[in-house]
């Protein structure tokens, strides 16, 4: 089976994509290749992150790999947290710290409407392809669920009346962000020789 290599150290998108990839590509994450330093994300857009943690792998090892940045947007923040939102409530922080930070910004307001945006950059035969994930949504007035990671607790996808943290993985990986970039990834990695 080819290998890809993808640009993360995060245990929770490996295994999604694997399962999302399967029977494909076999990913193989940049740890087991010898990359096991923290990629700076020091763009200020997510292709912007993607871009530069998919050249850093692709110039250290010289071989097909992608990277993927996902943010999630609230339409009251102006798209806040965005591209910040791994450490929307500090550096150290985690999901929880990023989760009540979120919360304490959307008190009182009626408008919770927001989206999750996944961009992937794929490093193939040198050249360099972008696609892009979108599930709208609205924010929970209380985090629900155990499943999932990140904001999952708190975003509601639009038509369900759950958290992503109350589906289960296949009823999640069905309709996320993540696995509509993914998806488009995958088309076009089936179109090529």
């Amino acid at each position: 089976m080819k290998q890809l290599v993808f640009a993360t150290a995060n245990a929770h998108k490996i295994a999604e994509v694997n399962r999302l990839l399967q029977g494909l590509y076999e990913v193989v994450p940049m740890h087991v290749l010898g990359i096991t330093e923290d990629i700076p994300e020091t763009a200020d857009t997510l292709q912007g992150n993607a871009l530069l943690k998919a050249q850093y792998v692709h110039q250290r090892l010289g071989i097909d790999c992608f990277a993927e940045d996902t943010g999630l947007e609230v339409e009251v923040l102006n798209g806040a947290p965005g591209v910040y939102s791994a450490r929307y409530a500090g550096p150290h922080n985690d999901a929880q710290a990023n989760m009540r930070k979120l919360l304490d910004a959307l008190k009182g307001c009626d408008n919770r409407r927001a989206r999750f945006r996944t961009v992937i950059v794929l490093i193939y035969k040198g050249q360099t392809q972008l696609f892009e994930g979108i599930v709208p949504g609205h924010i929970a007035q209380v985090p629900a669920g155990t499943n999932g990671f990140g904001y999952d607790p708190i975003f509601v996808p639009q038509g369900y009346d759950r958290t992503f943290a109350q589906m289960s993985t296949a009823q999640k990986n069905a309709i996320s962000h993540r696995s509509k970039a993914i998806a488009r990834l995958v088309d076009f990695l089936k179109k090529q020789p």
